[in-house]
């Protein structure tokens, strides 16, 4: 009987270390220099971004979320499933009214232009004198600012890196009391990374040269490409890629010219839905670099070397994760062509 009782004490014991212990309210969370407090998980969600959207999905929270806004594009099939049926305020940044009227107790954004010192939809200090918590995710603020010599994208201190999704993921875990899906979450999110790495290892004796075009404000103007301190350059080094762009605001704007005499090996560009240039169009895109005299003889478009992949994956979010195995499928394509 003694054996017995002790084989079931030890069995309840391992497992009490593997739950996680339910989260003790009022918790408080300091995000982006702003402390908030809580008394319990926060129960009607507005998302001011598409990534603060689709990390709620990811974490089975859809249940949580009254409203969305901020769109690129579809969601990934991943959570396309859980994200039926979410009410939309806004494709694009919804207004201080929109978001009020839904009586958030949480409004999540993704970028400080929505929600920040200038917020396009409002301040974090008007969303508190109504009492309304807010929270900015963690990779547009750790290392980055707007500066007078920067883009309104902002510029970067220190290279992003996807544990700044991952603290996001255990932060926003805790805050809901989630924290094993949280976990569940950056296991996955890890291995598929590793699994994209060891896909194209050693492919090639010297790093492949990468431009990443997101669009333009005018098709024959200068390109908004990728810097090399945001999320396309966590992308390149992850994959062992050089990114031609040495810059450490997010999104310069490049002329054709710099980027030809750079001679990229691949070109990456951003699809989405927004329509707010010709440029934002990947068929455009294509169209342009095949069409013009300075671009079509590039080595990436004479060889086809294009990859498309979402805009979402291209900004600090869930779907780097997608970008990465997405370049790493079509690296391997190509090499398989020689």
């Amino acid at each position: 009987m003694l054996i017995k009782k002790l084989v079931l004490a030890s069995v309840l014991a391992t497992l009490a270390n593997s739950v996680f212990a339910a989260q003790v309210y009022p918790l408080t969370v300091e995000n982006c220099g702003i402390k908030e407090t809580f008394t319990r998980a926060p129960q009607r969600v507005v998302t001011v971004g598409q990534h603060e959207t689709e990390l709620l999905l990811a974490m089975g929270l859809e249940k949580k979320i009254s409203a969305t806004s901020v769109w690129f594009g579809p969601l990934p099939d991943a959570v396309a499933e859980r994200g039926k049926g979410l009410k939309k305020l806004a494709d694009n940044a919804p207004s201080f009214e929109a978001v009020t009227a839904q009586n958030p107790d949480l409004v999540l954004a993704q970028y400080h232009w929505h929600i920040g010192p200038q917020g396009e939809t409002g301040t974090r200090e008007q969303f508190a004198t109504l009492g309304i918590p807010t929270w900015i995710s963690p990779a547009d603020c750790i290392g980055k600012s707007v500066t007078d010599s920067s883009n309104a994208d902002g510029v970067r201190s220190t290279p992003f890196s996807i544990a700044e999704i991952e603290r996001e993921i255990d932060e926003l875990a805790t805050l809901f009391d989630v924290q094993s899906q949280g976990k569940k979450l950056n296991e996955a999110l890890n291995l598929r990374i590793q699994k994209a790495q060891t896909r194209v290892a050693s492919q090639h004796v010297k790093p492949l040269k990468v431009v990443f075009w997101f669009s333009s404000s005018r098709l024959k103007g200068d390109p908004w490409v990728a810097g090399d301190y945001g999320a396309p350059g966590w992308i390149s080094h992850t994959l062992g890629l050089k990114n031609i762009i040495d810059s450490r605001d997010e999104w310069p704007a490049v002329t054709w010219e710099h980027i030809v005499q750079a001679q990229p090996d691949v070109i990456v560009i951003a699809e989405m839905s927004r329509r707010l240039y010709p440029a934002d169009d990947v068929a455009v895109k294509k169209a342009f670099l095949y069409d013009d005299p300075v671009t079509r003889n590039l080595p990436a478009v004479k060889k086809g070397h294009i990859i498309v992949v979402p805009a979402m994956s291209l900004n600090p979010s869930l779907r780097n994760v997608d970008a990465v195995e997405a370049i790493s499928e079509k690296l391997a394509a190509f090499q398989a062509e020689r």
